[in-house]
């Protein structure tokens, strides 16, 4: 079979690269990256350290508002489905490029396959959530990571191609964790492992926002560790706009540093006292490693980190961020609910089971 398989964010990288190797060794992946997550640091070091395949094709779209973005890669990748004339599509979670490549394959009647179908925050005010119903209502395969998102789906009236095959991130969080080192990161930054808490903020919700960005900001000084602060560039950014640089600097517990390659993040997170972020994925990846986290939103896609007591969602209250800091704990209880590690084989599987004609 030939796949054409489309990825642009560095949740998708990662997510790709356990597939990619088992769908290789079985039939033809044809690999395009859109372009919207485009440096070297949000980008191409995710390729090395995963060991993915260079893109096949690069459509360098860059960054832009979301309609303008999602509107160029919609073209392009159409001129490319037609030119590639693929069995078949697959996208990854809830990005621009996850709807672009969805939508221009569906009005090709290419059928499209969709990796983590059926997660919903039930937040419509966010991009992300937009893309993944509207992706999952022409999706022709949805590969879903939780017995929840089935039940998501099914309340939905989508029953038709729904498998629950584990996740991926699974899979590439086990491969990840046999070669990584975090020693010379955590000396660099002068870290004692279980000392301090890693920290992400990216969301448009968060980093646009002058108060709560400042509440954040404020919040993390209060901490009773040190936080390593990894800056999305939209946040770096936005600190500048919103004139809180010297808030920032001033914090003496905060480290902040720019983007980190993906096997300096896995190594600073496995090694942590805590999480706190408000990205989707990480909140998972924090369970895969046994690191309690303090979600700076008011709801979660991964409602099973929640219920089982590891992560602890607050909003972008500075008190109540300083207070889950402050108590966390970790369970006793870590049942396996995403999975076995070998949701890439399940996804082949399925796969060739519905296209084998």
């Amino acid at each position: 079979m030939r796949i054409v398989s489309i990825v642009g964010a560095r949740p998708q990288f990662v997510k790709a690269a356990p597939v990619s190797r088992a769908l290789r060794a079985r039939h033809e992946e044809i690999l395009v990256h859109s372009g919207q997550h485009y440096d070297q640091e949000m980008s191409g070091v995710f390729f090395d350290e995963l060991q993915i395949p260079r893109p096949d094709y690069n459509l360098a779209v860059g960054s832009g508002s979301h309609g303008r973005q999602t509107g160029e890669m919609l073209g392009l990748i159409e001129d490319l489905l037609l030119e590639l004339k693929p069995d078949a599509v697959l996208v990854y979670g809830d990005t621009n490029t996850t709807l672009a490549g969805g939508l221009a394959a569906a009005k090709l009647g290419i059928p499209v396959i969709h990796v983590e179908a059926g997660l919903r925050s039930f937040n419509r005010a966010m991009p992300e959530e937009i893309n993944r119903v509207l992706v999952d209502h022409l999706a022709d395969l949805l590969l879903c990571p939780t017995p929840a998102a089935v039940d998501h789906l099914a309340a939905e009236g989508i029953t038709r191609g729904v498998e629950l095959v584990g996740d991926v991130m699974l899979d590439a969080t086990r491969w990840i964790s046999e070669r990584i080192d975090a020693r010379p990161t955590l000396e660099r930054l002068g870290l004692r492992t279980g000392e301090y808490f890693l920290a992400t903020v990216h969301r448009a919700a968060t980093s646009d926002s002058p108060r709560q960005l400042e509440a954040v900001i404020r919040a993390f000084s209060r901490v009773d560790k040190p936080v390593v602060w990894a800056l999305h560039p939209r946040t770096d950014k936005n600190i500048d706009t919103h004139g809180l640089r010297a808030l920032l600097e001033a914090a003496d517990n905060i480290i902040a540093v720019p983007p980190l390659s993906y096997t300096e993040t896995a190594g600073l997170l496995k090694n942590a006292a805590g999480l706190l972020t408000d990205s989707g994925g990480m909140q998972k990846e924090a369970y895969f490693y046994g690191v309690s986290c303090v979600t700076l939103r008011e709801e979660t896609e991964w409602v099973e980190t929640v219920e089982l007591g590891w992560n602890r969602l607050v909003g972008t209250d500075e008190d109540s961020i300083v207070e889950a800091a402050r108590d966390l704990v970790r369970p006793a209880v870590h049942p396996d609910v995403y999975g076995d590690g070998h949701a890439a084989d399940a996804i082949v599987h399925m796969i060739e089971r519905r296209y084998a004609d």
